[in-house]
């Protein structure tokens, strides 16, 4: 008997349209053996500029600051440019207040019309000592190769191009603050490119910062014909909603600027960590960044930049070489549209008797069926991992070493629960009757959509894809393979990159999403998969690739010296009580903190009175009794301790005295300062109120030259606030007064907290005695 290959040729079309797909998103080679021409961008050079910057940590306050400083002034005037620095300090409504430094260079056009700005930042991320290689010389080098290229051709341009290298970005966007608010260059933007990562692989994501709606951009990012667009309008929405700031924000709501983030943010594990140095950074990301750049660059030098704002929105998407948009309102029109023909040719089909009322209605068991048993596997599933492997919960980001083969097995998983599921066949032509339930379900999903997320309406396209699989086979009353598998296109194209991305961007608790995804894409493609013999075998086969990237997960899951593990350690000396104590963020203790907190630590509650910001909530976990050292003490001074009228005025000068890198204040008794100004400045978007809230916190200052803290308020004259300061050193490793290790290769200070710090608690006590003003 002729063996029929039917379905593995369908199979081998799926999977090589989704490898097209994946391999299409973002340039895979780049000039590594000879720089591309002067006239072009070269990943190359741009990468010898990391390379020099990554060189060490260089977060503010750090030795080599100022190194990347000279550095980049350098290149800038060997550029020929004429570039400035501007310094100043800002508090932003956070409180985080910082001497910032931006470097600044401008590009004349040939006409006075609004300017392009490009812009990136230079510090790197302080409390882990990162190399920032990824984040952000990545995107300061595609700047300076970009600009370098732009040049070289000598193009005539009308509009003014910015270069904007901002400082104290990853402590509160400060320097993004000081440009927006002091900088006069800054009413002259009309358009912003800025150059992210959040990561050190992957495609670059563009991401909109808008104020109002978006069809302006979205045209204008069109215009630019960029080779390898990546963006959705879905990802748009989502950023909208999440706590992910960039300096463009600041840019946004300050200057009412709009503008353009584009940002990798694969091998998300590095982010923000002592990983992120230069031989982490994937190359073709930079290469993607630079694909960007070089095109917009010469759109927008020319374009009108004097308005961008809309007060309309446009749904917009990527396919391999396209960027698709419409407008918001042919959401509900199409999803009209896709509903009537569903229904139409469902009329036509049971007249027909090509399809059945029984079988029809049927097709809703197995689609739930395999829903919700994937969402429970994903669940249960990832649960269980992570009590097999307590340790990947100390990777805050949420996103393990292994995570791609983790998303890779779950997707096997629900993809051979999708075979169990559909195996049974009820009928002649089961999958065409199916398919009516999983459209119907797609239908529900879409009109959730206009109501609540219109970002992401651009999914009805696959369904219409499968509808019109549905109106060929009603009218012909034949299953058309290839028109089937031209139909299925859509839905690979659209909704499988969301499998994987979704987990990347938001972490592996996205699993459970990602398998219902999976199963709801496998629905879209019933005349296809559910036409599939002996789908017992396809299961099996499913499940094999499943276990065997499990089995590869778990020979990768151990942490080594190219993947670490992070922890951490502080000691902090209580001067009020002259106590002093280790302490760890850690649930867990390994080999390298044990020793300083002990077998049996206690909680460490008491060490949490104060509340320091974390971007994942972290705080500290376990603390033991620690030697009593003589660090030198902050000199606090009253400089203003007054009363007048109904008010009482403070202002406290606070000088360092030994080598510091941060100053947290905290108020103990709920008291709401009024008039708060630090070191000259007031905070941005705070009113003259603060206090009073959820946390404790006044300000976080980063010392910059040991430069003291003077802060001024005014509280009612009855009410005595109780202050207390949080002086923070990163040099808990390096000072001679410890002896303290440093970690093994195979692990790593924990990030986005404050870690192997020296800190010193101090009441800030007022003075014995209060004048009268007069």
């Amino acid at each position: 008997m002729k063996k029929n290959y039917t379905n593995l040729y369908e199979s081998l079309f799926l999977i090589g349209v989704v490898s097209l797909l994946f391999y299409l998103m973002m340039p895979q080679t780049y000039d590594a053996q000879e720089p591309a021409p002067l006239a072009e961008f070269s990943t190359q050079r741009a990468l010898e500029k990391v390379k020099i910057m990554a060189k060490h940590p260089h977060y503010v306050g750090s030795p080599d600051h100022q190194r990347i400083q000279n550095y980049l002034m350098r290149e800038l005037k060997d550029l020929g440019l004429e570039p400035t620095i501007q310094s100043g300090f800002t508090m932003t409504e956070k409180g985080t207040l910082v001497k910032s430094s931006n470097i600044l260079a401008r590009i004349k056009g040939t006409q006075s019309s609004k300017a392009l700005l490009l812009l990136s930042h230079y510090d790197s991320a302080p409390h882990t000592k990162s190399h920032g290689a990824s984040d952000d010389a990545s995107g300061v080098a595609t700047i300076l190769e970009g600009v370098r290229a732009f040049l070289h051709t000598k193009t005539t341009h009308k509009n003014d191009i910015i270069i904007v290298f901002t400082d104290a970005e990853e402590l509160g966007l400060n320097g993004a603050a000081l440009f927006v608010t002091q900088h006069h260059w800054a009413k002259d933007i009309g358009l912003a490119l800025n150059f992210e990562a959040r990561g050190s692989s992957g495609p670059g994501y563009m991401l909109m910062e808008t104020n109002q709606g978006n069809q302006k951009m979205v045209h204008a990012f069109s215009n630019g014909n960029v080779p390898y667009p990546v963006s959705n309008s879905l990802m748009y929405s989502i950023y909208k909603m999440l706590p992910n700031d960039t300096d463009l924000t600041v840019f946004r709501e300050e200057g009412k600027i709009q503008g353009y983030n584009f940002a990798f943010i694969d091998s998300h594990y590095n982010y923000h960590t002592e990983q992120d140095y230069f031989e982490n950074l994937a190359p073709t990301s930079l290469a993607h960044q630079g694909s960007y750049l070089m095109p917009l660059l010469h759109h927008f030098a020319n374009a009108d930049l004097s308005n961008l704002n809309s007060t309309n929105d446009s749904v917009y998407f990527n396919i391999p070489f396209g960027f698709i948009h419409y407008p918001f309102e042919w959401i509900w029109p199409m999803l009209i549209l896709v509903a009537a023909l569903l229904f139409t040719f469902t009329f036509i089909g049971l007249g027909k008797h090509v399809l059945r009322i029984d079988a029809v209605l049927k097709g809703f068991l197995p689609l739930f069926g395999a829903l919700i048993t994937t969402i429970i596997i994903g669940v249960v599933g990832w649960w269980i991992l992570k009590l097999i492997y307590p340790d990947y919960t100390t990777i805050l980001q949420g996103f393990t070493y292994n995570g791609h083969d983790y998303i890779y097995a779950f997707v096997a998983v629900a993809l051979g629960i999708c075979f169990l599921f559909y195996q049974k066949e009820t009928s002649r032509f089961t999958e065409m009757n199916r398919l009516f339930a999983a459209i119907f379900l797609w239908l529900l999903i879409n009109i959730s959509i206009a109501l609540q997320l219109k970002g992401a309406a651009f999914l009805i396209l696959p369904v219409l894809g499968s509808v019109l699989m549905l109106g060929v086979f009603v009218i012909t009353q034949q299953s058309k393979r290839f028109w089937n598998l031209l139909m299925a296109v859509p839905a690979l194209l659209i909704i499988v990159p969301f499998i994987t991305m979704f987990p990347v961007g938001l972490g592996l608790k996205m699993i459970p999403g990602s398998m219902a995804l999976t199963v709801l894409t496998f629905s879209l493609l019933l005349p296809i998969l559910g036409s599939f013999t002996h789908k017992k075998t396809w299961a099996t086969l499913c499940f094999l690739i499943g276990v065997s990237f499990l089995v590869k997960a778990h020979f990768e899951a151990p942490f080594t010296n190219a993947t670490a593990k992070p922890n951490s350690l502080l000691y902090v000396l209580d001067a009020n009580h002259h106590k002093a104590y280790w302490t760890t963020y850690d649930e867990r203790l390994d080999a390298w903190n044990t020793p300083f907190l002990g077998p049996k630590p206690k909680p460490a509650d008491a060490l949490n009175q104060n509340q320091l910001y974390s971007k994942y909530g972290t705080a500290f976990r376990w603390m033991n009794s620690a030697p009593v050292k003589a660090l030198p003490q902050p000199e606090i001074v009253f400089e203003k301790d007054t009363l007048r009228g109904n008010r009482h005025y403070y202002q406290i000068r606070i000088t360092p005295k030994r080598k510091v890198n941060r100053y947290d204040i905290f108020i103990k008794n709920n008291i709401i300062l009024q008039h708060l100004k630090a070191n000259g400045v007031t905070a941005l978007a705070h009113g003259n109120k603060i206090g009073g809230g959820t946390s404790n916190k006044i300000l976080s200052y980063y010392l910059t030259e040991n430069e003291p803290l003077v802060f001024s308020f005014d509280v009612p004259a009855n009410q005595k606030p109780q202050l207390e300061l949080m002086e923070s050193s990163f040099d808990l490793l390096e000072n001679p007064l410890f002896s303290v290790p440093y970690r093994p290769k195979n692990q790593m200070p924990t990030p986005f907290v404050l870690n192997d710090a020296i800190v010193v608690l101090k009441k800030i006590a007022p003075t014995p005695s209060v004048q009268q003003a007069h």
